[in-house]
């Protein structure tokens, strides 16, 4: 990886920033969509909205991918861990549990990034990072049990979240490994891989029901279907992915891990004021630690950027 200065670190955290915030707001196109469509449907027209446009833009030049000479291997491996294992983890263990049991299993993703980091890059966190993502990890589960706390005790559904956590983490970790490559290539091979994964388990799922033609239609016939793809396939998909290849690549595995707390605080303040949704003092709280926490896990910015100046100094 490439030595990284002050200008790649503000960059990086707004990038992360970014992803987050775009991540967040999908909650409101996600919640129209699957009143219309499961979630497999949506997974699909989602990558396959997203790979056609990144391919478009490719074709036209807008945008440049080059795979010559370069070890496929990292790449591949970030593909199969995300989107494709993760969005299997995700989908079919919300879909077996709780609202706040899905939310505590995914508020562990930083942890065990963290952990991944350390253990197959040897990237180890400072205390402040530690602690920032411990503050966040804190916050975000009083934020889901704020909502109201339950169990389904379902095993699969535990064994599911448990693989979206872990395969996120080894995404992370495979990012940063692949610094042979561009954040536009990265981003253009994982949502491919999406595409035809998800446009596959799609389709069979439309034939078990006898109903494929209603998943050709679906975005004709539900606008806001339509518009939630439109979404979930540019704004979550080709742009979200790429600030977040971006991130890792600029500021690392551990401080991009940080900011993934920020998309709760953003699909909480969207539920409020978008879908009038309750919103307690417990929530507020939650909120308030995440931010806290990001903070935290962050706040060596400064002191790096002293150094990369003091570096310059004495080149």
């Amino acid at each position: 990886m490439h030595k990284r200065n002050s200008g790649g670190l503000v960059l990086g955290s707004f990038a992360a920033l970014g992803c987050e915030v775009l991540y967040g707001l999908s909650y409101i196109f996600t919640k129209q969509a699957t009143a219309v469509a499961s979630p497999l449907a949506l997974l699909g027209w989602r990558f396959l909205l997203a790979f056609v446009v990144m391919s478009g833009l490719i074709v036209v030049g807008v945008i440049h991918v080059s795979f010559k000479g370069k070890r496929l291997r990292p790449l591949l491996l970030v593909a199969l861990f995300d989107p494709v294992l993760y969005f299997i983890g995700e989908t079919f263990g919300i879909s077996h549990t709780t609202a706040s049991e899905s939310g505590v299993f995914l508020a562990c993703i930083p942890v065990a990034a963290l952990l991944a980091s350390a253990w197959l890059l040897h990237k180890y966190p400072t205390r402040l990072q530690v602690i920032g993502i411990l503050i966040t990890l804190i916050g975000v589960i009083v934020t889901v049990l704020a909502a109201g706390a339950s169990a389904s005790l379902s095993l699969i559904g535990y064994l599911f979240l448990l693989l979206a956590v872990v395969t996120y983490a080894l995404y992370s970790v495979y990012v940063d490994k692949a610094s042979a490559y561009t954040g536009i290539e990265i981003t253009y091979i994982m949502l491919t891989a999406g595409a035809v994964v998800f446009v596959t388990m799609a389709l069979i799922e439309a034939l078990e029901h006898g109903n494929p033609q209603a998943l050709f239609s679906l975005p004709v016939k539900h606008p806001s279907f339509a518009v939630a793809v439109a979404y979930q396939g540019i704004g979550s998909s080709v742009l979200a992915l790429f600030l977040s290849n971006f991130a890792i690549a600029q500021i690392g595995v551990n401080k991009t891990a940080s900011f993934i707390g920020i998309s709760t605080v953003v699909s909480i303040i969207a539920g409020v004021l978008l879908l009038g949704e309750a919103f307690s003092s417990a929530q507020l709280i939650g909120a308030a630690v995440i931010i806290c926490g990001v903070y935290t896990a962050n706040n060596t910015f400064h002191r790096q950027k002293r150094q990369s100046q003091i570096e310059k100094k004495s080149d």
